[in-house]
């Protein structure tokens, strides 16, 4: 493959201060006291570093891809936060003492921050918001909850990123055919369409450029490494398999699990985080990894 690469390829992930940083005590301020006593706790402690939050290690690890690369930045990270600026010093301070290279951000002083997302070019969205996620959605940008985690970060320096299938990576054709019409009648869909490429969902393109990342190495020295782990299985298998083929994107490792927990095998496959549609299965994952709802599709509705 081609290892040229352009600045159109760089990848670009927004974050909010909430997924990258443990706000947990100061947003108890927020909803419990108001916005002034927020901004009094926040101002009088700016110079004391927060603590890393759920997509801290993501952050952290993806960045260092920069430093594999000697022409242009694989990947920019952007802050978006509901923050004034000048409660939002204490995240820049934060960002500085944990030696981030994010330079660029927006404060939105309580307003939602999607609206920036277009902007700053941005192919994902981690918020701890709901709500911005959703609008972000709605405007066809890729973007997910991150939600509380038990998670054991991955100790190796390879990003190991894990997806859900249906609604996520591929549109919610098929997911709408089992929720409407039960399981004998989404597996004879599939088969009966095995050959025909699913429509792509909202974190297609997200994939997509890690896919191009992957190409500007040696396959055995990757830095990144992709799952697609879905609750498929045989004979649903072929037409994901077929989709992917189609859309020129090489996924490392994928798990057909035909309903199973999804947690133990994203444990084993030791991701940085996860993506999926389904609460449920938000569960399973968040006991072991990060995780990052995705509130797309007929399940979302």
């Amino acid at each position: 493959m081609s290892n040229i690469k352009t600045e159109n390829d760089k990848l670009v992930i927004a974050i909010s201060s909430r997924a990258l940083f443990n706000l947990i005590e100061s947003h108890k301020i927020y909803e419990g006291e108001g916005v002034e006593a927020y901004c009094d706790y926040q101002i009088s402690r700016e110079d004391d570093p927060l603590e890393p939050g759920v997509a801290f290690e993501l952050v952290k690890k993806l960045l260092a891809l920069n430093k594999k690369e000697s022409n242009s930045p694989l990947v920019e990270v952007i802050l978006l936060s509901r923050n004034s600026a000048d409660t939002g010093l204490r995240v820049f301070n934060s960002i500085n003492h944990h030696s981030l290279s994010i330079t660029r951000a927006a404060f939105t002083s309580g307003a939602s921050t999607h609206q920036y997302l277009s902007a700053f070019g941005a192919h994902l969205f981690l918020s701890s918001d709901e709500n911005d996620v959703r609008l972000a959605l709605e405007a066809g940008d890729a973007a997910a909850t991150i939600l509380p985690s038990n998670s054991v970060s991955n100790p190796s320096n390879q990003v190991r990123i894990a997806f859900d299938g249906d609604s996520v990576i591929f549109s919610d054709e098929a997911e709408r055919v089992f929720q409407e019409q039960g399981l004998g009648a989404f597996e004879k869909s599939e088969q009966d369409s095995a050959k025909t490429p699913l429509l792509g969902g909202p974190f297609k393109k997200f994939l997509s450029l890690l896919h191009n990342i992957q190409t500007q190495f040696p396959l055995e020295k990757s830095p990144v490494r992709t799952a697609l782990v879905t609750a498929r299985g045989a004979p649903a298998h072929e037409r994901a398999i077929r989709t992917l083929r189609d859309w020129g994107i090489h996924i490392d490792e994928v798990i057909f699990l035909g309903g199973m927990k999804k947690g133990p095998f994203l444990k084993a496959f030791g991701a940085d985080i996860f993506f999926d549609d389904q609460q449920g299965h938000c569960e399973s994952a968040r006991k072991f990894v990060a995780t990052g709802h995705v509130p797309s599709g007929i399940k979302n509705k």
